[in-house]
């Protein structure tokens, strides 16, 4: 590896969270989040407000990151950024601020996929985590994607299934709403489902071809099923709600599990890697985890901190491309619907 120390600076800013990361040589010397918690009270992300929010926030985060690690501005060498997927708004902020800090300290600029960093989060210096061999399967779920991707080096990734209408995270933020769950409803279905029984309601999942995913079928199904059940009790949700979670979180973890067995198996590939916001849910890594013994799998699931959005993601892949001489240049421009 590179003998001299080099410096990244990573900056996210895809949807409500601000972020950004220092990096030496693949090791994090700071990460730090600030998240919006005005979107709560709308159920959901308003760009808008998110924008906004950037705006406020991008000096004081990027000025704790350098701070937190010790690091003066002039030390980087370079600045990497999230240029998309995510929200056109949000990424508009970290990407203008990038391309003027880039610019002012005369140091690359570096363009950075979300997805990608999902995956290449696997990769940073991290003591106790194993780091997946190419090729690996890569699962990434989150609130805006649920994807299986074939990764055969850094840079060289293959989408072999996706969702064809909502993703996973959305489909347990719809279900929480219905159940009258704060937003965002995941991390409470899924600790509500550890008390509740898995079987008690069943929920059918979506057929659907090859190895992409369907979530707005079972979102409806489970709709009508509460309103129902509702009508013949008015407080079924109360008397159930832990039953109910169980039985949500079963199915989408079934759903997600099913394809990842046909992927391995289509494949060959028994190296399995999660990444994505979803991947922080306590049942899908046990599943993942069981998978181990049931289907021979190796299976590799980041430091927690690295599942969420986070800068520390961005500055990985940053460094990668850096090693190359990958960089961008100052026409760069935000997309809000890039590709892996």
């Amino acid at each position: 590896m590179a003998s001299q120390n080099i410096y990244i600076l990573g900056i996210e800013s895809s949807c409500d969270d601000t972020a950004a990361s220092v990096m030496l040589n693949g090791k994090i010397l700071s990460n730090v989040v600030a998240g919006q918690n005005i979107h709560a009270e709308y159920g959901g992300v308003v760009p808008e407000l998110a924008s906004r929010a950037h705006q406020q926030n991008i000096v004081p985060v990027v000025h704790q990151a350098l701070k937190k690690a010790n690091v003066d501005k002039k030390q980087l060498n370079a600045i990497a950024f999230t240029r998309g997927p995510g929200l056109m708004g949000s990424l508009l902020v970290g990407t203008s601020f990038a391309k003027s800090l880039a610019y002012g300290l005369n140091i690359p600029l570096i363009d950075v996929n979300h997805m990608q960093a999902h995956i290449l989060a696997h990769f940073i210096d991290e003591t106790g985590f194993e780091k997946p061999p190419f090729p690996f399967l890569a699962m990434t779920i989150s609130g805006g994607h649920t994807q299986i991707v074939k990764v055969n080096n850094y840079f060289d990734m293959e989408v072999i299934g996706e969702t064809i209408d909502d993703a996973v995270g959305e489909a347990y933020d719809k279900s929480g709403k219905v159940l009258g769950l704060g937003y965002p409803a995941g991390p409470e279905i899924d600790k509500r489902a550890q008390l509740g029984n898995p079987k008690v309601f069943k929920f059918t999942k979506p057929k659907v071809d090859g190895l992409n995913f369907s979530f707005s079928g079972l979102k409806t199904a489970i709709l009508y099923f509460i309103q129902n059940e509702v009508k013949s009790n008015s407080n079924f949700i109360e008397e159930h709600i832990n039953d109910i979670c169980a039985s949500i979180q079963y199915t989408i973890i079934g759903i997600l599990i099913d394809k990842l067995k046909k992927a391995s198996k289509e494949t060959g590939i028994k190296h399995i890697a999660i990444g994505g916001g979803v991947s922080a849910n306590s049942g899908i890594r046990k599943t993942l985890k069981d998978g181990e013994s049931k289907f021979g799998w190796t299976t590799y699931i980041p430091k927690f901190e690295y599942t969420t959005d986070n800068a520390a993601m961005i500055a990985i892949v940053g460094y990668l491309k850096y090693l190359e001489g990958n960089y961008a240049d100052q026409s760069i421009s935000a997309s809000a619907r890039l590709k892996l």
